[in-house]
């Protein structure tokens, strides 16, 4: 059991477990502490006093994130003095901040806002005028990174480090001059940022934000030359509602697919369409593999942030990745060619745009290897946020929009599809469809909650026919790291590898609304497999428009024009 200590806190008595910060026990009872350096999945930092507190016999303000509890403290949270230095250090943050909150990208998000309203900072004691003017760091196709608006919290860096395992930023200089920069100031694009935005969305003012296209979008939609279509990822209808006020982990799939109709796409289909037909090539991949004694363990190659990381630090390992692209990618190259001859459409006049939630997805949609259409097969991407505000600039009111449908045949999907945007997902899918196709039985029961949950790395070993097939499931970059040390020193166990980026899987994606942390992560993840539990087919080798697309079009898994426009190579990037 563990050790329990006894302390006050503004009057009232509480247990708390030993360690436990001041910061924590103050939550027990319901006291949430002003703060902006902290953030509950990375380490203490300490820097931003604005989580000070007045302990009892102690001459200075305290740090409640940084403090811990002892016995018989006893702590004052809101006192005379203690709202003074909040104060103090909130104006001087806004003494040297841009005063462009109209136009800031985190206007309705923004930490620093909100703090200082909820102080009641209503002038600033201090004179106005930045001291430095920096430059904003453009180079990256998925974020832009504004130094201006750093309030060097250092949240960015200890996601990078710590969840990401990258550490493409860090501090440099010393005193006012300090700065958060990449390695010798080159930009994100020119390290080994893998765009995979969870800096953006651990960042409390906006100092980093997603490359937004939306106006590019909305001249495509408004150019009678332009035949504008549009794919959404399974994460994004189980986070797009919280844009709107709605609960986190709300279920809008027929909202959005009303609103983007609303919009003036031409036609609205599901990324959930190729998240089948990548399950498909996987899971054959996979066979072929294990029964030519292919190299193993074979690893899961849907997102691009992930991609960007083993390419950059071991890029001795890719060979163990699928060759299969993302369902994204997949999309754009079937719509400009199967899609293309079905409508008489020609390629040129077909507009692809994607919306996910996934800043990443902007640089993979402009990687030289995404051309197998013979033109860019994805012209552009959004992310949940940004899509979200084209909604909002309409006027649509999307709460109380009827449900809609998608359409066809690039909108039929199956309950394998939707569960892609949760951590497990891919492989849970890749088991439904793989079992069958070694077994040549019916799967019964299509659930492997072996693989499901939030925890960092998952294990799992799965009977098939005989085999018995061990994999793992990892979401966080940090987490793929200890698989791929592994791999490289000859002691890795399994036949196949899920590896999502983003913590949580897509649904966590450094393009979806804010806050996202564990609990809604969880609660997006639930009605995913909600709505998979509701969906009339959900094996993906099942979808009959996935058939249909072999039988017209690719001739069967792993054909040579399957090869050309569905699976991709690999770029040995390195360290730079």
């Amino acid at each position: 059991m563990a050790e329990l200590v006894n302390l006050t806190i503004d009057g009232y008595q509480i247990q708390t477990a030993k360690n436990t910060t001041i910061f924590e026990a103050a939550k027990k009872i319901n006291i949430n502490i002003p703060h902006l350096c902290y953030h509950e999945n990375l380490s203490i930092y300490g820097a931003c006093r604005i989580c000070v507190v007045e302990v009892e016999g102690r001459p200075r303000l305290e740090p409640s994130c940084a403090t811990i509890a002892e016995n018989g403290m006893r702590v004052k949270t809101n006192t005379a003095r203690v709202r003074r230095a909040r104060r103090m250090i909130v104006e001087l943050l806004l003494a040297n901040h841009p005063e462009d909150c109209f136009t800031c990208e985190s206007n309705q998000v923004c930490e620093l806002r909100k703090l200082a309203y909820d102080l009641g900072i209503r002038s600033l004691r201090f004179e106005k005028g930045r001291k430095y003017h920096y430059k904003l760091d453009l180079s990256s196709p998925a974020i832009i990174r504004d130094p201006n608006k750093c309030i060097l919290c250092s949240r960015c860096i200890r996601v990078c480090l710590e969840i990401q395992a990258v550490g493409a930023i860090e501090f440099v200089n010393r005193g006012s001059k300090t700065q958060v920069l990449t390695f010798f100031n080159k930009g994100l694009n020119n390290v080994e940022c893998t765009n995979c935005g969870q800096c953006i969305l651990a960042c409390p003012t906006g100092a980093l934000r997603e490359k937004t296209i939306v106006d590019e979008v909305w001249e495509a939609i408004s150019d009678p030359k332009k035949f504008v279509i549009v794919q959404t990822a399974p994460a994004v209808r189980s986070a797009i509602g919280e844009e709107f006020g709605m609960k986190p982990g709300a279920l809008v799939t027929g909202k959005m697919a009303a609103a983007l109709r609303r919009l003036g796409f031409s036609r609205i289909f599901d990324t959930q369409f190729t998240a089948d037909l990548t399950i498909i090539e996987e899971a054959y991949e996979l066979v072929e593999r294990i029964k030519n004694k292919g190299i193993l363990p074979m690893i899961t190659s849907c997102s691009p942030g992930w991609i960007k990381y083993i390419e950059h630090f071991f890029p001795d390992c890719l060979e163990h990745l699928s060759t299969c692209k993302s369902p994204q990618q997949m999309f754009g190259a079937i719509a400009k060619t199967y899609y293309s001859q079905k409508t008489g459409i020609e390629p040129k006049n077909l507009y692809v745009v994607s919306i996910m939630p996934c800043t990443a997805k902007k640089f993979e949609a402009k990687r030289p290897e995404m051309r197998a259409s013979g033109a860019q097969d994805v012209d552009a991407v959004l992310t949940t946020r940004e899509i979200a505000r084209m909604i909002k600039e309409t006027g649509i009111d999307f709460c109380n929009l009827q449900d809609e449908d998608f359409d066809e045949p690039l909108g039929i999907s199956t309950g394998a599809a939707v569960i892609f945007g949760a951590t497990g997902g891919v492989m849970e899918a890749a088991l439904r469809t793989a079992y069958e196709v070694v077994t040549g039985k019916t799967l019964e029961r299509v659930e492997f909650e072996q693989v499901r949950g939030l925890e960092g790395i998952k294990k799992a070993n799965i009977m098939l026919d005989g085999l018995e097939l061990k994999v793992a499931v990892a979401h966080g970059l940090s987490n793929a790291r200890i698989l791929l040390e592994e791999i490289q020193n000859g002691t890795s166990p399994y036949h196949f590898i899920e590896v999502m980026a983003c913590p949580g899987g897509c649904l966590g994606g450094g393009g979806q609304p804010m806050p996202t942390n564990f609990e809604i992560r969880a609660m997006r993840a639930a009605s995913l497999y909600r709505e998979d539990e509701d969906k009339p087919v959900r094996k993906s080798h099942e979808n009959p428009a996935i058939k249909k697309l072999y039988e017209e079009f690719l001739e069967k898994p792993l054909s040579e024009k399957a090869h050309h426009l569905l699976h991709t190579t690999y770029t040995k990037r390195g360290r730079y």
